[in-house]
């Protein structure tokens, strides 16, 4: 039997879209994750002219992926109408997004002081970065802005255009160094009536 099948022809198995993207200690394992994804950069890698270059290129791979998962999210959260304002979307994010994808909360979210348009995620761990060191030669290299394409896409796909991107928080007094997400929302978004 297809795992297509509705529940109401007498299927009691959950359907593809009601199963969890992770089992409870997680369907793949970080390893195997590990492995893929380090192959993905280095194919990147060598095909890149600048670290710039690699980061883009991470960032639009995750481009897809976070488009996809907006849809799916939607979908296993039983979602009745779509968010409109941005601190809801962001909040969004950071909760139901980030338990669907690791299993926990990004670690904090914030709106810059700075400027309206921007606001920060916060993660201290990011996955994409656990197995990796970074050599000096490549400066300020991030792996995490393959997750910062799949905010991206996520958002653009909920209709809130927005730049991400990744940087790193060099942590003080030997602390292990921490990513932020910044999000920049493009002047059409922020001049929406009741966006805020």
């Amino acid at each position: 039997m297809s795992e297509f099948s509705s529940s109401s022809s007498g299927n009691s198995a959950p359907s593809i879209y009601d199963k969890s993207l992770l089992r409870p200690r997680g369907s793949v394992a970080l390893s195997t994750f590990s492995f893929i994804f380090s192959e993905m950069v280095q194919y990147f890698q060598l095909r890149s002219n600048s670290v710039e270059d690699l980061e883009r290129k991470l960032e639009e791979a995750g481009f897809g992926i976070g488009q996809r998962m907006s849809e799916l999210v939607a979908v296993r959260e039983k979602l009745t109408r779509r968010e409109t304002r941005i601190e809801s979307m962001l909040f969004f994010v950071q909760n139901t997004v980030w338990k669907h994808l690791f299993n926990k909360e990004a670690d904090n979210l914030e709106k810059s002081n700075d400027d309206d348009d921007e606001y920060m995620i916060y993660e201290n761990s990011p996955i994409t970065n656990i197995f990796v060191s970074v050599p000096d030669d490549m400066g300020s290299f991030n792996c995490a802005a393959f997750l910062a394409g799949v905010i991206s896409g996520l958002l653009v796909a909920s209709n809130f255009d927005a730049k991400v991107t990744a940087h790193t928080l060099s942590g003080e007094g030997g602390a292990a160094d921490k990513t932020v997400f910044l999000v920049k929302f493009s002047r059409d978004v922020m001049e929406r009536p009741g966006i805020h």
